[in-house]
């Protein structure tokens, strides 16, 4: 499928390109998480003073030096956005393996700045209010109006100022409570969603219903981990906002005989006439930890409801020969279309969710299925050595199969499937992380980006283009909380070099339409903003309320940050959900550890954490799988 074919499948969520998947670095009763929450700052830049930045190898088995929050944010807003000239980065980067122990970054900052980060200022500058900025050319993307069935465009811009929506609570996780106030009074303003736009159901609910709510929960938070990011007379605006557009969504669910909902809805008229009867299985999954905290907010059980039989469809529908789900269905008959199983494209967020689904609620349901799911990838999608460390054989690698036989259907793999080392980190599985990591990075490191899609038989890219996506940083990120390994570090330093590369333009940053040519496109997705500038802030913040307040945090898939808490645990309408059980089917968020199936947290231990996390003869087997040696 080409990369602006979006229609063949009209169900995929950011088919080609833009699909995300969050993470959670959050509930510590998790088994290889730490997240929480320290004092926000807040900073002005100085006129005419631009930052310099210096960063050098130490030679020092040692922790990470113990810079200040400030040090690390400076030194990402000095690549981000874009105050002088292009900064020099002095860290060397040996070739595998490093001989010894890796190098400590050392970081130290002058004449420092801080101040939101450069692409959220040229969007507000030269593209609000539409949706998208195009960086090459300066101006603002809307939908696409003359060709309807463009999308590639259309099902993710709706008239509804994307952009500033998706972006609102990276605002807060970096501290900067008076930018924040600002954007989230401008949505309030200004922000409509009865327009005439038709929008996948996936993609409005992910990256607006969830940054609304997401901003909503943290000005209302007691504790105001961020800094004090309350607004003057709210009224609850941003969570009357998303009721707003999930009761817009909710005719995706009528007139479907499965439970599975329409792929697409007009925001004004509903299903349109035309649409098709075929939607991908992260498509119609993967609404539940949106839905489901509007409902327990409002303490109306019709959004998680609809969301929730929905994910019971699908999971319904698996094989009783392999367990697994293909990835696209007739949401009618209940006919897989698709009987492609893999880890990436229409399929990587609904094993997502489940997990997430029930960190954030305590459904026992929702991990069973996960537990279950997560079995039969094991069992039919995994190849290669059994122990990522050690052992003989190819390195392991997911694959996509016959959802019926669990034979291979090709040997290409997507970028969105560098999710799934962080969803590892969720659970505990930590050793195959590390090692599918690797093979994402190592492509990272051939070409600067990771290609959508990359024939690992032939070594080379199917298909070509990079859309700024999030998912390898965001496993680069959960790995460093998870092992506090300095090999990160460097892996986030290489990334962003890259990016500022590669992909930097005169008003912001521009997708690759090449990956070994390196041309660009004239468009900057709004998960750009919402999750890769985000996770890369946080990799390099350790004193970030995310990591240091004592609260527990979930990132949503497109990277948004939710407080996991008792409120989401509680709801009034068990009796009412499909195939709910009595409350002992809750899980209190005390007990996530003990509950989870496996932890092997323990397997990574301390003595590692200054070696690479891979053997060097390991990391040089996937060097050459990729063709880097």
């Amino acid at each position: 499928m080409s990369p602006h074919d979006a229609g063949a499948w009209p169900g995929f969520p950011r088919q080609f390109p833009g699909n995300a998947a969050p993470a959670l670095p959050g509930a510590p009763s998790l088994p290889c998480s730490g997240a929480a929450a320290a004092p926000a700052h807040a900073c002005h830049r100085t006129p005419g003073k631009t930052p310099t930045i210096r960063v050098q190898a130490v030679p020092d088995p040692h922790p990470v030096p113990t810079q200040s929050s400030e040090r690390h944010i400076h030194k990402l807003l000095g690549h981000l956005q874009g105050w002088g000239p292009n900064l020099p980065w002095a860290l060397p980067m040996p070739e595998h393996p490093f001989h010894g122990a890796i190098p400590a970054v050392s970081i130290s900052v002058g004449n420092s700045c801080c101040v939101p980060f450069r692409g959220e200022f040229l969007y507000m500058e030269h593209a609000f209010p539409r949706d998208e900025l195009d960086p090459l050319h300066c101006r603002g993307r809307g939908p696409d109006r003359r060709d309807p069935s463009n999308l590639n465009i259309n099902d993710v811009l709706g008239n509804y100022s994307l952009t500033l929506i998706d972006a609102l609570d990276t605002l807060a996780v970096m501290g900067n409570s008076s930018e924040f106030q600002k954007a989230v009074k401008l949505v309030i303003d200004t922000v409509s969603f009865d327009k005439d736009s038709t929008v996948q159901v996936f993609e409005a609910t992910i990256r607006v219903l969830g940054s609304l709510l997401s901003a909503h929960i943290i000005i209302t938070d007691s504790k105001q981990p961020f800094g004090d990011m309350t607004i003057k007379d709210y009224d609850n605006e941003l969570l009357h906002l998303a009721h707003d557009l999930a009761v817009r969504l909710l005719p995706a669910f009528e007139n479907t005989k499965t439970g599975i909902p329409y792929p697409r809805v007009n925001l004004k008229k509903g299903v349109p006439p035309d649409s098709h009867n075929e939607t991908c299985t992260a498509g119609a999954g993967s609404l539940l930890v949106e839905f489901g905290i509007l409902s327990r907010l409002l303490g109306d059980s019709t959004f998680e409801w609809v969301a929730r039989r929905a994910v019971k469809a699908l999971w319904s529908l698996r094989s009783n020969n392999t367990g697994l789900l293909g990835n696209v269905v007739n949401i009618q008959t209940g006919h897989w279309v698709g009987k492609q199983s893999g880890l990436g494209a229409g399929s990587d967020s609904f094993y997502e969710y489940l997990l997430k689904s029930y960190i954030l609620f305590g459904e026992k349901e929702d991990l069973e299925m996960f537990n279950a799911a997560y079995q039969n990838i094991q069992n039919h999608l995994r190849r290669g050595r059994e122990a990522c460390n050690e052992g003989e054989g190819d390195p392991p690698l997911y694959v996509n199969v016959n959802m019926y036989t669990g034979q291979l259907m090709n040997t290409w793999i997507d970028s969105l499937q560098a999710f799934f080392p962080g969803l590892q980190v969720l659970i505990g599985d930590v050793e195959d992380a590390i090692c599918l990591h690797a093979f994402y990075y190592a492509i990272w490191k051939r070409y600067g980006a990771l290609p959508e899609r990359y024939n690992w038989q032939l070594q080379a890219p199917d298909v070509p283009f990079y859309p700024l996506r999030p998912e390898l940083v965001e496993s680069t990120y959960l790995l460093y909380q998870a092992t506090k390994n300095p090999f990160y570090l460097h892996v986030g330093m290489d990334i962003l070099q890259s990016l500022e590369k590669y992909t930097k333009a005169k008003c912001g940053y521009a997708t690759l339409h090449h990956v070994v040519e390196k041309t660009k496109e004239d468009r900057m997705e709004s998960f750009f903003l919402s999750e890769t500038c985000k996770y890369l802030y946080l990799l390099f913040d350790e004193e970030n309320p995310v990591h240091k307040s004592g609260n527990k945090f979930m990132f949503t898939t497109e990277g948004h940050v939710v407080s996991v808490d008792e409120r989401f645990r509680s709801s009034l309408w068990e009796d009412i959900l499909p195939a709910e059980g009595d409350s002992s089917h809750k899980t209190k968020a005390t007990e996530l550890k003990a509950a989870n199936f496996s932890s092997n947290c323990n397997r990574v231990p301390d003595e590692r954490r200054y070696l690479l996390p891979l053997k060097s003869n390991y990391m040089r087997q996937i060097d050459r799988m990729v063709g880097l040696i």
